[in-house]
């Protein structure tokens, strides 16, 4: 996250924030089979800072300014119930439109095919023309 926040002050572009747990196995699948999809991952690596973020963490870290804390009675790093609207799911991909944007957390294992459009809708800033379905009614799938 340090290194999120110094990349991003000098070259702006979307975050995407892949929050998992130790345990999850449907995280450990999201890795396995999603972002090691070929047209997925360039997309990505080209369009966003893309961040893995353990949901557990314990240590304090700062982000946008602030800094979140290791919250015992969730058993969760506050950043994590921050970035989820404190609907915790795991995995939950959580993009952003810049560090200080308003999180957009999509919970749950997702294919290549099904994050292709809200991929596409932050990578291409489509966000700040119009509304998420009128973006994906236009949308030819790639992948």
């Amino acid at each position: 996250m340090e290194q999120l926040n110094e990349l991003y002050a000098k070259n702006p572009k979307p975050v995407l924030i892949d929050i998992y747990t130790d345990w999850c196995g449907w995280c450990k699948e999201m890795d396995r089979t999603t972002y090691t999809h070929d047209k997925l991952a360039s997309y990505i690596n080209e369009h966003y800072y893309a961040v893995k973020y353990n949901a557990e963490s314990r240590e304090a870290i700062s982000f946008n300014k602030k800094t979140f804390k290791y919250n015992t009675q969730y058993r969760t790093n506050e950043l994590a119930i921050y970035l989820t609207g404190g609907q915790l799911s795991y995995p939950t991909t959580v993009f952003m439109s810049g560090t200080d944007g308003q999180p957009a957390p999509l919970p749950g294992y997702m294919k290549p095919k099904q994050m292709e459009a809200p991929l596409k809708f932050f990578g291409e800033k489509a966000n700040e023309k119009g509304t998420f379905v009128e973006f994906n009614k236009k949308l030819h799938t790639e992948w």
